[in-house]
C-alpha cells in the first residue's frame, strides 16, 4: 500500500521549503506517488509565475517533486475506475473536481491512499481513504 500526494500538500511544501522526502522517511514500507495531473497541475504552476524569478524557483522545486516521486497515468483502468466514480458521484447530486476525482480514481485502482489538506471532494469519492497531514 502507499500514498498518491495532492497538490495541496505540494504546494504546502514549497512555502514552508520543507524537504520533499520527509514523508516517504516518515513511511519506508509504503510507495509515495503523484498522479499524472497532480505533475500537470505543478507544471501549470511554473507557466503562472508571474516573476522570472519565481518562475525559475518553482520549476526547480516541480523538477525536484518529479524527481523524487514516481508518476502514475492515467490509464484505460483509471479511467474506467473514473468513470464509475464520475457516475455514481453524478446519481448522488455530488459534484467533485475533474482532477480531484482523477486523482481519487487513480488511487482508488492502486488501493491506496491521497494525502491532501483539502479534503473537501476527496470525501466525496466512495472506497477513497483520504489521509491529512500537518
Amino acid at each position: 500500500m502507499g500514498v498518491i500526494l495532492d497538490i495541496s500538500v505540494l504546494i504546502a511544501w514549497e512555502r514552508k521549503a520543507s524537504a520533499l522526502e520527509s514523508l516517504a522517511a516518515r513511511r519506508p514500507d509504503e510507495q509515495v506517488g503523484l498522479s499524472v495531473i497532480t505533475a500537470a497541475e505543478l507544471l501549470h504552476g511554473i507557466h503562472r509565475a508571474d516573476t522570472t524569478a519565481r518562475r525559475l524557483r518553482r520549476s526547480a522545486y516541480v523538477e525536484q517533486v518529479l524527481a523524487s516521486f514516481p508518476t502514475y497515468d492515467f490509464d484505460l483502468g483509471v479511467a474506467r475506475i473514473y468513470a464509475e466514480l464520475w457516475a455514481t458521484l453524478e446519481r448522488k447530486g455530488k459534484k467533485v473536481s475533474a482532477h480531484d476525482l482523477i486523482i481519487g480514481a487513480t488511487a482508488v485502482s492502486r488501493g491506496e491512499s491521497v494525502v491532501t489538506f483539502n479534503r473537501r471532494d476527496f470525501d466525496k469519492i466512495p472506497g477513497l481513504s483520504v489521509e491529512v497531514i500537518a
